[in-house]
């Protein structure tokens, strides 16, 4: 699971946070709050986020005391239910926790979560109806990789049809879609496979949103290991450039926001597809044949 670390706002001070605290960076406006630790799956080889942190669901208690805290707020609009993958939270709590949000903030618009597959299939089509009813609008899902092989090697927990089966179901329910893809997991060697493949499984999702960011290399993770034997292979900034590319120009979906503005990429992108589609193809183009590097992030100021 890819995401920014949220940055704890003062006003949050008496909220008890644990641990590191990521969100999406389209929740950078939202209220943070932290209905699991750590999460449920942590298998993840690139992934260093919740590695020494034991996956647990808070108590409603804790997060009634929380939301007692962020209560004195006005003008809370977005909530976003961190840890990594919250929306694995059973029913029977996940329905009172939203319910007392609406009751805490008056002027909710959305609900935000983190949804694995696994997570998203053990809710059943009712249970999603339900929670669109009370407020869930947008789940976030990290499909990182089309490709069968990448998808086991990187440990998802997850395979294909999994993925798009997941992805459907949060359709079916009304609530935005919202998928990352990871430029640069298979390696130098699967790069255009894996862009390939990447393209065609967002094409069977058809998500409202896609969010592509790019693999870095993080110190005690199976990636590192992998990176420090040889075995994985990171491609160079072109070959990154070249595989963001072909998983753009894989990519038929009907109406999506489609970002690469994340802080790991090289190439920050914000476009909706179809409509500028060959527009951003030949951006990346150019950047490829005339080598335009004022176009790209400078590598100071790249960052999980």
């Amino acid at each position: 699971m890819a995401g920014t670390a949220a940055l704890r706002p003062l006003s949050y001070i008496d909220m008890k946070y644990e641990g590191i605290v990521i969100r999406p960076p389209s929740e950078a406006g939202s209220l943070i709050l932290q209905v699991t630790l750590g999460c449920s799956h942590n298998r993840c080889t690139f992934c260093p986020t919740y590695k020494g942190k034991r996956f647990r669901i808070r108590s409603l208690e804790e997060i009634r005391e929380d939301l007692a805290c962020a209560s004195r707020y006005r003008g809370v609009k977005r909530v976003f239910l961190a840890d990594g993958d919250a929306l694995i939270v059973p029913r029977r709590m996940l329905v009172p926790i939203i319910e007392q949000i609406n009751a805490t903030f008056p002027d909710i618009e959305r609900i935000g979560v983190y949804g694995n597959a696994k997570s998203i299939l053990k809710k059943s089509p009712e249970e999603l109806d339900e929670l669109k009813r009370l407020g869930l609008g947008i789940v976030y899902l990290g499909l990182e990789s089309g490709d069968p092989q990448v998808l086991a090697e990187i440990q998802k927990g997850a395979d294909v049809n999994a993925m798009v089966e997941a992805a459907h179901r949060i359709q079916e329910a009304g609530i935005l879609l919202s998928v990352t893809v990871l430029v640069g997991i298979a390696g130098a060697q699967g790069s255009i496979r894996h862009a390939e493949q990447t393209g065609k499984v967002l094409s069977q999702m058809n998500p409202d949103y896609i969010g592509a960011l790019t693999v870095m290399v993080v110190p005690g993770t199976v990636l590192a290991q992998r990176h420090e034997s040889g075995d994985y292979i990171l491609p160079d900034t072109r070959g990154l450039l070249a595989e963001l590319g072909v998983i753009l120009a894989h990519s038929d979906v009907t109406d999506c926001l489609f970002t690469s503005n994340h802080a790991s990429n090289y190439l920050p992108l914000r476009i909706r597809l179809p409509q500028e589609k060959e527009q951003a193809l030949s951006i990346i183009g150019q950047v490829l044949s005339a080598n335009r590097t004022d176009l790209l992030r400078p590598e100071h100021l790249r960052g999980l």
